[in-house]
């Protein structure tokens, strides 16, 4: 694609947004280190390819020296074009490994016509991709989960599990011989699409779930996208309050002793302000000062 001077000026700007973004995920949560291995999951998608492009840029001009293998998993769904990603990744000249397991013929083979195959599809991934990280020595493993995946994640658990959970941007994996990071943790899913449609990235579909169109998760996304169009700044807030959890104003008795709290006249930063009215920022995502109809708004679902 070829862009005219002022789209090549907005392009700049997103792409430097967008390593802003990663940059200051990794050094929060000190994903990167020296001489770290780091395996990137490329399942063929806008997320993954943004992640190794991304990964591959900054690796240019980071102090942190550090290695990237580019891994996929062909995991043989009909019709699947295991050329693209070999004839891609060759074109940057990076390490890489694609696996092939058949998964596709267990997830038909165990799940009935019509229910989500997406649970067990990722676990036989998950189980294949740590396998593939012990075999290339690699100390880290990278996945293309943004901001939005992390949000949606929050709510799916609340709504359908019950639980105040979401996906962290760094963690041990289940087999406890993993790192997992995610450094697109603080970029936005709509600058990650723009960023894959102007760099004209070869996008693999997911055949084998993407024409599941009634998962939960698709249901949360369009929740989500329409606030974000009805409301600026809600979904930046949302996510603000994932780091800015206070346990004494929950209902957690393992995360906060409830049951030993006394009142011994001392004042508390985290005392019981319930007749208070909410707090709220003065600006909104787009430096914009809220006005009273804004805040209703707001706190209107």
């Amino acid at each position: 694609m070829e862009l005219s001077k002022s789209q090549t000026t907005n392009f700049n700007k997103l792409q430097k947004r967008l390593l802003r973004s990663m940059g200051q995920a990794i050094t929060d949560f000190n994903m990167i280190e020296e001489g770290d291995r780091i395996m990137v999951c490329l399942s063929g998608g806008k997320d993954s390819y943004t992640l190794l492009n991304l990964l591959l840029t900054l690796q240019n001009y980071s102090s942190v020296n550090y290695e990237l293998i580019a891994v996929n998993l062909d995991q043989k769904q009909p019709g699947f074009p295991e050329t693209v990603l070999p004839t891609y990744l060759q074109g940057l000249g990076i390490e890489h490994r694609i696996v092939e397991e058949d998964t596709y013929s267990i997830v038909k083979e165990k799940i009935p016509a019509g229910k989500t195959t997406c649970a067990l599809c990722s676990r036989l991934r998950r189980g294949i991709l740590y396998r593939t990280a012990k075999e290339l020595n690699c100390t880290k493993v990278a996945l293309g989960h943004h901001r939005d995946d992390i949000i949606e994640t929050m709510f799916l658990n609340m709504f359908f599990g019950g639980k105040m959970k979401a996906m962290p941007p760094k963690l041990v994996s289940d087999d406890g011989e993993n790192i997992v990071i995610r450094p697109l943790a603080y970029c936005r899913e709509k600058d990650i699409a723009r960023f894959a449609t102007l760099k004209e990235f070869p996008i693999i579909p997911c055949n084998l779930c993407g024409s599941q169109e009634n998962l939960q998760r698709q249901s949360i996304k369009e929740i989500l996208q329409n606030w974000d169009k009805q409301f600026p700044g809600r979904i930046e807030s949302i996510y603000r309050s994932m780091a800015n959890i206070v346990p004494s104003h929950m209902t957690d008795i393992n995360l906060f002793d409830f049951k030993n709290i006394k009142a011994d006249g001392t004042p508390r930063e985290d005392g019981d302000k319930a007749f208070d009215p909410p707090e709220f920022p003065p600006l909104d995502a787009s430096g914009n000062e809220f006005n009273e109809a804004d805040l209703l708004n707001i706190v209107a679902i």
